[in-house]
């Protein structure tokens, strides 16, 4: 299927399996594909959705069967997949848990690979860079698919994606806590994603994708160096394929899409959707050139927009934008903070059309109004970071996906 910029959305979700009464991490995400499947498998169709298996056996994954051609109406088929799963866990009491980081994993004694079909690239993942680790065994995403047809759109969409990335903590931190420890960071999952190649530099870069806009430079500046560093340690080429690149956003020109990485997952799919919602809206009015010429955007360095990055992993919402350069792309002349920028472009999506009110505004204004999830999570808290009280914050949040609800601090 060949589709043209924004004609088609794949969203994924990925959460974790735990036990209803400790919340301990449950390695049996194989177990559920085989109840659902009939038989042990990687991918099984269920409703409207795919589900599938990550990494390790405490990760399952929701996506779109395909590209959906509209987001309204996703968030129900989510939530639908949500509530079937739970059913399937309930017999052995457990249950699914939002957020983008298990607040007790401990990844050395926990991890359980995925020992099914394509296990020998997990094995090469794990044999290269040792999956032992919080950056691969403890992070859970919500992944969004856009499609592109040739360099042009390509570029295009390449340009939009690089200047909004920055941005996604400030809707989407949801991991404030790390082996019980409230860290100071609003997405520790990023701050790990960051960090968790660093064997080979080419691997993730800078996680915002170098400044190319064609398939023959990406290949060439991007993935060829990738290949060749991984090549001593990879002999079979096991990881010699587009998925290796772990930049923030990947190009996947095998299926003509740029694959956005850099989404913590929320506490119910409407939350999600409603982030994706407004990333989309802002990329819609980046690629009309709403504020800026494409060769401007284009033309804006990496260095910036990834100190930018490590600014919102800290603060969110929070985080001050002052160069001049980089507001200017949103229109906006006067520094401000990401939040207040967030607020302007889903203003303005919704002025263009870009962005369906009806269907996605209220959960964005409580979003906009209250903070991301790990904001909201760190309020819950207040000044008791216990571990009884992460406890009890973690199981309102499973009570959040199970009944489809917005977290609230009360």
């Amino acid at each position: 299927m060949t589709l043209h910029l924004f004609e088609g959305y794949g969203v994924e979700l990925e959460y974790m399996l735990v036990e209803r009464e400790t919340l301990a991490a449950l390695p049996a995400a194989d177990r559920v594909l085989a109840a659902a499947a009939g038989e042990i498998t990687s991918e099984v169709t269920v409703g409207t959705l795919s589900w599938s298996n990550e990494l390790v056996l405490h990760v399952i994954e929701l996506k779109t069967d395909g590209p959906a051609a509209r987001l309204a109406g996703l968030a129900d088929a989510f939530q639908d997949g949500v509530r079937r799963i739970n059913d399937i866990l309930a017999p052995w009491s457990a249950r699914l848990m939002p957020t983008a980081m298990h607040p007790w994993f401990d990844p050395e004694t926990e991890t359980r690979l995925w020992p099914h079909e394509y296990s020998p690239v997990y094995q090469a993942y794990d044999r290269i860079f040792g999956c032992r680790g919080h950056g691969w065994s403890n992070l859970q995403s919500t992944h969004l698919n856009l499609p592109f047809t040739g360099d042009e759109e390509f570029g295009r969409l390449h340009a939009a994606i690089r200047l909004v990335l920055p941005l996604l903590p400030a809707l989407a931190a949801a991991s404030p806590i790390v082996e019980g420890q409230v860290t100071g960071l609003l997405d520790n999952r990023l701050e790990v994603y960051r960090t968790n190649s660093r064997r080979f530099a080419s691997v993730t870069g800078q996680v915002i994708p170098e400044p190319v806009y064609s398939r023959a430079a990406y290949e060439g500046e991007i993935l060829e160096p990738i290949y060749r560093d991984l090549a001593p340690l990879d002999p079979d080429g096991a990881l010699r394929d587009e998925f290796a690149n772990a930049r923030g956003a990947i190009a996947r020109f095998g299926r003509g899409s740029i694959e956005i990485r850099l989404l913590d997952v929320q506490e119910a799919p409407r939350a999600d959707l409603a982030v994706v919602a407004a990333v989309v809206g802002a990329l819609k009015l980046l690629a009309a050139e709403r504020w800026s010429p494409l060769a401007a955007q284009q033309a804006h360095p990496t260095e910036p927009l990834a100190a930018l990055l490590q600014q919102g992993i800290r603060s969110g919402e929070e985080t001050a934008i002052g160069d001049a350069g980089y507001l200017g792309h949103f229109g906006l002349a006067e520094p401000t903070t990401a939040g207040d920028l967030w607020r302007h472009v889903v203003a303005e999506a919704v002025a263009a059309g870009h962005l369906d009110d009806g269907a996605f505004g209220a959960d964005l204004d409580a979003l906009l109004t209250e903070g991301p999830l790990a904001r909201r999570m760190l309020r819950a808290l207040g000044d008791d970071p216990s571990r009884s009280a992460q406890e009890r914050l973690y199981r309102r949040l499973c009570d959040c996906l199970a009944g489809g609800e917005l977290f609230r601090r009360s």
